[in-house]
């Protein structure tokens, strides 16, 4: 049996008037919000994209699909709670995560800590084991015009004995 699994997440949402702007599970003063079904938080989505591949377990869109009115602005915190879960009933325990959010504005650096704080209680983990890095897109692309964010994460789980 393998011990160790590894796993790679991604998620990107148009950011857009009218919405609040929710990241890592925090909610960021700003004059746009990020587009979709739920919060659209794409922190949360791409770790939880991470945690549900390393274990095998499929992705975001399969277990909480767009959809599914039950998901209709729904936090993301409850998908990444309910993908640990999935992973812990699978044999594995979280052992660390990896995020860089990419966006131009707002900056992420004030809200950092209590993300990482956000990730760290959802999954069980001490804050050490959670990283989360800001960087912008240097003005290019949807990205870096304003019009998007991105956030790419890994995942590292491990069979528990």
């Amino acid at each position: 049996m393998i011990e160790f699994r590894t796993g790679v997440g991604y998620d990107l949402h148009r950011l857009v008037e009218g919405r609040r702007l929710v990241l890592g599970g925090v909610e960021i003063p700003h004059d746009r919000g990020l587009l979709g079904h739920s919060d659209a938080d794409v922190i949360l989505h791409a770790v939880t994209d991470a945690l549900l591949g390393a274990a095998g377990l499929g992705d975001i869109g399969e277990l909480f699909p767009p959809s599914d009115p039950r998901w209709k602005d729904a936090s993301s915190l409850t998908f990444l709670t309910q993908a640990r879960e999935l992973v812990e009933q699978s044999g594995y325990s979280v052992v660390n995560v990896d995020v860089v959010i990419v966006i131009e504005q707002p900056r992420i650096l004030p809200y950092r800590q209590q993300i990482r704080g956000n990730l760290a209680a959802a999954l069980g983990l001490a804050p050490q084991a959670v990283s989360v890095k800001a960087k912008t897109a240097e003005g290019l692309g949807p990205v870096g015009e304003g019009a998007a964010a991105e956030a790419h994460a890994v995942a590292t789980i491990r069979r528990r004995p």
